[in-house]
């Protein structure tokens, strides 16, 4: 199975392009993979107009599945002119995918856990790095549960409620794509560097984020061959190539 920059090059926009898009295809239904910036305009309107095109079965985001109720309480807020308020890109690809099954196949779940205390367990690392995976995923677990609370909050009552403030880059959604995909190219290369000048290796970070794309692989696999039809999957740039090598391997 291999990548199909054809699929990319079939749309007139600058911010679709095979540094943010990739499909695999697949015998039943093909799997696309988006990738995004949180809350960048070019990420968010790369998401709506793909999943205008593709009309896909299952909608796959990067989000914990306790997440979701919020994020399709915030997609309810967007227009056939604007994005919904909060939510970034997830929000708006519920919004654009309304006749898709949408779940969540982020971490925290019990496969995530599983897997990460089993290589923790395998590659005897040390107390104090065990530690900070375990605070991590605290941390994580606290944040989907307030999702959770927001969610139920938001449908009890006439308020919105936000758990993070929109992130706000040197462009908007009123700029022109190519003034939009030039940002977000520039802020993806910014982040690279940094990241790259920093040494993660047997880090807790490297073993929470290698687990979380495992989880995310398999996820994404065993909906491919359960699901009659398209997949499209809306994940941080970051896990784009690694997603997309496994998928396709």
């Amino acid at each position: 199975m291999d990548e199909s920059p054809p699929f990319a090059a079939s749309f007139d926009d600058p911010r679709i392009t095979t540094q943010f898009c990739r499909r695999v295809a697949g015998s039943d239904g093909d799997c696309f993979l988006l990738g995004v910036v949180h809350d960048h305009p070019a990420s968010i309107a790369r998401v709506e107009t793909v999943l205008e095109a593709v009309e896909p079965d299952t909608l796959a985001l990067e989000l914990p599945t306790a997440a979701l109720p919020l994020y399709r309480a915030y997609a309810r807020d967007g227009t056939d002119d604007s994005p919904p308020r909060f939510g970034g890109e997830m929000s708006a690809a519920i919004d654009a995918a309304t006749a898709a099954d949408v779940v969540g196949i982020d971490a925290p779940n019990w496969s995530f856990l599983r897997r990460l205390v089993t290589r923790l367990i395998a590659d005897r690392v040390s107390t104090a790095t065990a530690r900070r995976v375990i605070s991590g995923l605290g941390g994580a677990t606290r944040e989907a549960l307030t999702c959770r609370v927001a969610a139920t909050l938001t449908h009890a009552t006439s308020m919105t409620i936000a758990c993070d403030d929109p992130i706000e880059y040197e462009c908007d959604h009123d700029d022109s794509p190519e003034r939009q995909a030039a940002h977000e190219r520039s802020h993806v290369a910014g982040v690279q560097a940094l990241l790259g000048s920093v040494q993660t290796d047997d880090s807790a970070l490297t073993y929470r984020d290698e687990t979380r794309e495992r989880c995310m692989i398999d996820r994404l696999e065993e909906l491919r061959e359960t699901t009659d039809g398209d997949v499209v999957a809306v994940v941080g740039v970051d896990h784009l190539e690694t997603l997309a090598d496994s998928l396709a391997a």
